[in-house]
């Protein structure tokens, strides 16, 4: 079974009100200067703290960078597809990612306070 090729985006429907689409794209950026901030809060937090042994610092390191780059990953996706949705005057697609970033975040904060806990003692 072929794939039918991807429409680029610009011939999908019609040009949305400018505004909704500087509007998506404001989120997107968002998006990315989360992303962007996990990512650098993962390599500081990698290079500047210092635990008793050198698997806590990986995780403490490791666990928000891989959050930033799934959110960056996701960021992208999220934004096509609300852009084609409103080019085809189409209801937005759910709000998953607010729901598992949120998630993450809180998982991330309980596995990290249990290592720093650990390692203290």
């Amino acid at each position: 079974m072929s794939r039918m090729p991807r429409v680029p985006l610009h011939e999908v429907g019609e040009d949305p009100d400018p505004r909704l689409t500087f509007a998506n794209e404001r989120t997107f950026l968002a998006w990315n200067r989360t992303a962007l901030a996990l990512i650098g809060g993962g390599v500081a937090a990698a290079q500047l703290l210092r635990f008793d042994t050198a698997a806590v610092r990986i995780v403490v390191g490791l666990v928000p960078i891989a959050l930033g780059a799934a959110l960056a990953a996701t960021s992208y996706r999220r934004w096509e597809a609300n852009e084609r949705a409103m080019r085809l005057r189409e209801p937005l697609p759910s709000n998953a990612p607010p729901r598992w970033l949120s998630l993450a975040l809180v998982g991330m904060a309980l596995v990290l306070a249990v290592l720093v806990v650990l390692d203290a003692s």
